[in-house]
């Protein structure tokens, strides 16, 4: 099921290994992905809408396994999660492609641009990026810059290597996935940041080509069936989606369905992809989103891409105390002891160690083959 955008080079594919996909069924002399709610039905050499996965012979492929568009050590309040062990270092990496069709795609160039398998130009096992992690002294790894659900096989091994290497595993997502890999892949990650596009079917279908209903579902799961530490993502993007009646009915869903000590991000549009005649978001939309998240009663609320240190940073829900005060992706003033407040003794939902990290605002690219031989 290619799209416009989507249209893939054999000459491209054929030349790069090919791992055998799971999650998928055979129908009508056709192969049938089974990984997302799209179940793109592929006729041999078609690639699903995702961009990545082929239908060779009778037999679905991955064409991304083993290869990264980049590596790099970040903040992890930078996926953003501000309850998962602050100021602590992540190497992150993705691949290409994706299985939405957000017209607001702020990562185009390695999810939608014609070329971009040609960008898979670094090669790591799953137990290379675990072993360059822990030289690097990350406390993480992440499978974030493109939505990891499509190359779920490769993020899946990865974690598990990382995870015998005690590392921490960190999945930034659209949740659009379906039920029985979303059990496979989330029991293999430690925390999740997950991308609330909007709160309506009408933006979901015609801004990001897809539907709501498969991510609240997600969302209900790994809030209600997962030991994942979840925090959530709204772009706010203006005249799209920054109603704020809707932004309250959003709220109160997050509320009841996930609770709430769940942090939610606001976070600001810039103009991208087919939307460069949006404006960007401005800060005040999203104090004035914020402001509605805390009058409907959810507890941690931040905003981001934009200047504003208070409120970056984390309160105590019972003191109100300062405990955690963030500048962007820099840590200041700390109390969390135990994971509860200094000053009240109130558990602060999350993963707290008793001191911050410091890695900061750093973003440092690496690859981890060249790391590995150099060593």
């Amino acid at each position: 099921m290619e799209t416009q955008d989507q249209v893939a080079d054999d000459s491209i594919s054929s030349d790069r290994e090919l791992a055998n996909a799971r999650w998928w069924h055979k129908q009508d002399g056709r192969v049938v992905c089974d990984l997302c709610p799209r179940h793109c039905a592929l006729k041999d050499g078609d690639f699903g809408f995702c961009f990545v996965r082929q239908n060779k012979g009778g037999v679905l492929k991955l064409n991304t396994y083993g290869r990264s568009t980049g590596f790099c050590i970040d903040p992890v309040e930078k996926k953003p999660l501000n309850h998962f062990y602050p100021g602590s270092s992540v190497l992150s990496f993705g691949t290409a492609g994706c299985n939405l069709g957000c017209k607001f795609c702020q990562a185009w160039e390695i999810t939608k641009s014609r070329t971009v398998l040609k960008r898979l130009s670094q090669k790591a096992t799953p137990e290379m990026i675990a072993e360059a992690a822990v030289q690097l002294h990350c406390q993480s790894v992440a499978f974030t810059y493109n939505d990891p659900v499509i190359w779920s096989e490769y993020a899946i091994d990865t974690a598990k290597a990382c995870h015998d290497r005690g590392l921490k595993t960190i999945a930034v997502t659209a949740g659009y996935i379906c039920p029985e890999p979303r059990k496979e892949f989330f029991e293999v990650m430690d925390a999740a940041n997950v991308d609330l596009k909007g709160f309506t079917e009408d933006f979901y279908q015609h801004l990001t080509l897809a539907h709501l209903e498969p991510v609240l579902d997600t969302l209900r799961w790994i809030a209600n069936e997962s030991s994942v530490w979840l925090e959530v993502t709204n772009l706010v993007v203006p005249n799209a989606n920054d109603d704020m009646a809707v932004i309250r009915k959003m709220c109160e869903w997050i509320y009841d369905e996930l609770g709430p000590d769940v942090p939610l991000h606001f976070t600001a549009f810039h103009p991208d992809y087919r939307m460069m005649d949006t404006p960007p978001t401005s800060p005040g939309a999203l104090v004035q989103a914020r402001a509605v998240a805390s009058e409907v009663g959810l507890q941690y609320v931040y905003v981001g891409n934009v200047d504003d240190p208070s409120r970056q940073s984390t309160y105590c829900p019972d003191c109100g105390e300062l405990v955690v005060a963030r500048r962007w992706y820099d840590i200041g003033a700390y109390h969390v002891k135990g994971n509860a407040c200094e000053f009240c003794g109130r558990s602060i939902a999350g993963h707290f160690l008793d001191q911050p990290g410091h890695w900061g605002t750093r973003r440092v690219r690496v690859d981890p083959s060249e790391l590995l031989r150099a060593m």
